[in-house]
């Protein structure tokens, strides 16, 4: 699995920014120490923690897959958003079907992950953290970029991220998807200014 969450895998992580560049270029996130709590927040309260529940609701089969992308396509807030998710998905679906894993059906990103882990011998917890952390250590790539931060102090900001990570992992194992729901308004809205900016880096 770590392989699949690899920033060599080709799922063009690096390419989205998940609203974080309209912060950055509105001027409200402009450090190292607001970028460690936007990014802690989204994992805490937003897509991290909603789309580990999904990921982890597909690998525990607790509903269909068809049901699942329904749920993950309406838990994206915005036309970027559903890219992100959707655009990630189908790349991974296309990879991990070319390496004979999973049925190369493009659905949004935390379901086609969590369909292909369900023949990891890995603890759910386990696979929640891992998914955590790629996503956050995406987020962090583009702070380093584009505030623009060190790489040593990307590397600082991302071990700072640990125990968040671990803390919801832990939850998302327990939650279900009744346990589904997210309160980031600010990145909500980032995301969606984003689609206004007339000169961008990132694809969202």
């Amino acid at each position: 699995m770590s392989q699949w969450l690899s920033p060599a895998f080709p799922v063009s992580a690096y390419a989205y920014s998940h609203g974080l560049e309209a912060e950055i270029a509105g001027g409200r996130v402009t450090d190292a120490q607001g970028i460690q709590d936007w990014i802690a927040a989204v994992l805490a309260a937003g897509t991290g923690r909603s789309d580990a529940i999904v990921m982890l609701a597909a690998r525990r089969a607790e509903d269909t897959p068809e049901a699942l992308t329904d749920l993950a396509r309406a838990l994206a807030g915005s036309r970027e958003r559903l890219e992100e998710t959707e655009a990630q998905g189908r790349a991974l679906a296309e990879t991990l079907g070319a390496l004979g894993i999973g049925d190369g059906v493009a659905r949004p990103y935390p379901v086609t992950l969590g369909l292909a882990a369900r023949g990891l011998d890995l603890p759910d917890r386990t696979v929640a953290a891992l998914y955590l952390q790629g996503f956050a250590g995406a987020l962090v790539s583009v702070a380093v970029r584009f505030v623009p931060l060190g790489q040593t102090e990307g590397q600082r900001l991302q071990a700072a991220l640990h125990p968040a990570i671990e803390e919801v992992a832990a939850e998302a194992v327990a939650a279900g998807l009744d346990g589904i729901g997210t309160a980031v308004f600010g990145a909500d809205l980032a995301a969606m200014e984003h689609e206004r900016l007339e000169v961008r880096i990132f694809r969202t």
